[in-house]
């Protein structure tokens, strides 16, 4: 009797964690997303990443230089720049892949990053504005703006500019703004983008920028329609890189208690990645040029990213923070 009763409880202990194992495994998949799926190949063409030493950025610049693109990493620090670039020629074979340097939070660096550009490459084909900061501290740049609203919006605003002339003349091409979901709350203040009169609130602040790289990118497709040019805005997913040092530094006992959780439901960089390269390589999305997109699929944007009116207003507004004057 006993051993029937014992062997209906292993039965039933196997069943649970059978079913278990399961529900991890397809939670597991749902949370990576899509994976993008084209074998487009990119010999010949110049692709620009910014941030692209660690993270997503690292294992999208990897991807480009396995299609056989001439892959330029735009990044901060020269030495980790250098060893992720290192790695990247030997693991894909393509020693086509160039370091760079760029600040985003430095207006000055971003027009000399331009300079050396034009000065050097012939063409650019894919320009992924990639880097970002994540609820840092208040803090000002040496232009005297709000951290996050520099470097996740104004510095990629200025540099992307600057380099419309040549993507226009290498169109086809693509320029891909990695958003965040974080842009659905959002809101643009203009009374007070830097935080000057109201109290500074990282999250307020982040929200904020990520909207603002939506916007861009919708007004960005309108004003190139018909050039060839095309843009695209995305959330790459909740994933396990860097990036939330700053929440970490802040709660010390978080990445402990994290750990684990974070490994079954935070994707990992290269599953985060997938978005981005949907949106540079995959064939067809010319007609999508100005959406927003997730899991390699289109996506709507919250309410306020679809606002064309503050979309224009921000153009101008940062048109004015960063001196930039289109051409007539």
């Amino acid at each position: 009797m006993w051993d029937e009763v014992r062997s209906s409880r292993l039965a039933k202990f196997g069943a649970v964690t059978a079913a278990s194992a399961i529900s991890l495994v397809l939670l597991r998949k749902w949370i990576a997303g899509g994976v993008c799926r084209s074998q487009v190949r990119l010999n010949g063409k110049t692709v620009v990443i910014t941030g692209s030493n660690t993270g997503i950025g690292k294992e999208t610049a990897q991807d480009m230089a396995h299609r056989g693109a001439r892959v330029v990493m735009a990044c901060r620090d020269l030495s980790r720049a250098e060893k992720a670039a290192a790695e990247i020629r030997q693991l894909t074979g393509n020693n086509n892949v160039v370091v760079r340097h760029l600040d985003l939070g430095s207006l000055y660096s971003v027009r000399q990053f331009v300079r050396a550009y034009a000065a050097s490459e012939d063409r650019l084909d894919i320009l992924i504005n990639n880097a970002g900061v994540m609820m840092c501290p208040k803090g000002l740049t040496e232009d005297g703006y709000e951290t996050q609203l520099a470097v996740n919006h104004l510095g990629h605003f200025l540099l992307t500019n600057l380099l419309l002339d040549k993507l226009k003349s290498s169109a086809p091409s693509r320029v891909v703004n990695v958003s965040s979901i974080a842009h659905d709350g959002g809101k643009i203040n203009f009374d007070d983008l830097c935080f000057e009169k109201t109290p500074y609130d990282s999250m307020v602040s982040y929200r904020q920028s990520k909207l603002a790289n939506v916007l861009f990118s919708r007004e960005l497709a309108r004003r190139t329609k018909g050039t060839g040019v095309t843009s695209f805005a995305l959330h790459p997913g909740v994933i396990r890189t860097e990036l939330g040092r700053h929440v970490e530094a802040w709660y010390p006992t978080l990445r402990v208690l994290l750990a684990i959780p974070a490994i079954l439901l935070m994707k990992t960089p290269w599953e985060g990645a997938q978005t981005s390269i949907h949106c540079a390589v995959a064939e067809g999305l010319e007609e999508k040029s100005g959406c927003y997109f997730s899991d390699c699929a289109v996506k709507e944007p919250s309410p306020e990213g679809r606002d064309d009116l503050a979309a224009l207003r921000l153009w101008e507004v940062s048109s004015k923070m960063v001196g930039f004057k289109e051409k007539n």
